[in-house]
């Protein structure tokens, strides 16, 4: 996504092409984008620049893309998202065969749900993708930011491979649904693993964003905040210089070893990143270290992070905040 949008001017075509085929070369093998990654201008510009890249390597690779929402930037005047979900039938198929069209191949690996339609019945949509999959038009199919109504609603249809929701240090609200993916055999794909790039200890209170760079909104990068994450931060160097390695690679570390079936997501336009985020699948955590760090973030002050939805226990209830 941030090769094409939110994070300022889409980046270099050629660049990233060339970013991409780097990434197959150090062994990453899953690459998600979605119809709606673009700007205004060009709404669909990512899939196409992800199918151009990996056009060389598409047998080596799985490839991820969404349906079901469009943007409609009028609302944000009215204090609204300007995310519009629109599951239909018609819409999906639409969907697909667009995307196979800007991809540049005969079959979408993990079809994702972008998000969940209140006004399309899980049921009718995960009907939708067993069609799909009976056709060869897709392999798998997923949603991102699903409950786990709406994975058990899914799953009786058509059995979901995976669901992609936020997950960082920083945004553990859907560890609560880790017990109906163990129970169905269904995969965790973490987008933000970072928190937008929080996690990376690359940013401070003076820290400023090009104009478009959705960062420049979110709570997390306030200078309050940041004074607010101090000690979520200390955590994090600490643990990076424990194992001689960067506070990024302990925040992906820290997911891929706790669960066999977590998969997190980085985005980065730079190689260096791309590089060291690649370094982290060599970082071992124990079971007891993981455990340990969970208990420090479970006690541990931490600002608002863009997207969560927070539990805070009080009176022995936890509440949504």
């Amino acid at each position: 996504m941030g090769m094409s949008q939110s994070y300022g001017a889409p980046a270099n075509k050629k660049e990233m092409r060339e970013l991409i085929a780097a990434a197959v070369d150090m062994g990453i093998t899953f690459f998600d984008t979605a119809e709606v990654y673009g700007t205004p201008d060009d709404p669909h510009d990512n899939e196409r620049l992800v199918g151009a890249a990996l056009a060389p390597y598409r047998d080596k690779v799985v490839l991820a893309t969404k349906f079901g929402i469009h943007f409609d930037m009028r609302l944000l005047k009215e204090g609204k998202s300007p995310i519009v979900p629109d599951a239909r039938p018609a819409v999906i198929r639409a969907s697909v065969d667009a995307s196979l069209q800007r991809l540049g191949t005969d079959h979408i690996d993990l079809f994702y749900q972008h998000r969940v339609d209140p006004k399309i019945p899980a049921e009718e949509v995960a009907g939708v993708m067993a069609e799909l999959i009976k056709e060869g038009k897709i392999l798998h199919w997923g949603i991102s930011e699903a409950s786990e109504e709406d994975i058990r609603r899914a799953y009786a249809v058509c059995p979901l491979t995976a669901v992609q929701n936020r997950y960082s240090m920083m945004a553990r609200t859907h560890e609560r649904i880790f017990p109906v993916l163990e129970e169905l055999g269904i995969g965790f794909v973490a987008f933000s693993p970072f928190a937008n790039g929080v996690l990376t200890g690359a940013y401070d209170r003076t820290s400023a964003f090009a104009e478009g760079d959705m960062r420049a909104r979110m709570p997390q990068f306030s200078a309050a905040a940041m004074a607010e994450n101090a000690e979520l931060l200390a955590l994090l160097r600490t643990l990076a210089e424990e194992k001689e390695a960067t506070s990024g690679q302990i925040a992906l570390a820290w997911m891929l070893c706790k669960k066999p079936y977590i998969v997190p997501i980085p985005g980065t336009r730079k190689r260096a990143r791309l590089t060291e985020n690649a370094g982290a699948a060599d970082i071992l955590l124990s079971t007891g270290e993981v455990a340990a760090i969970d208990a420090e973030l479970d006690g541990m002050p931490m600002s608002a992070v863009f997207g969560e939805i927070r539990m805070k226990k009080q009176g022995g209830v936890r509440k949504i905040t």
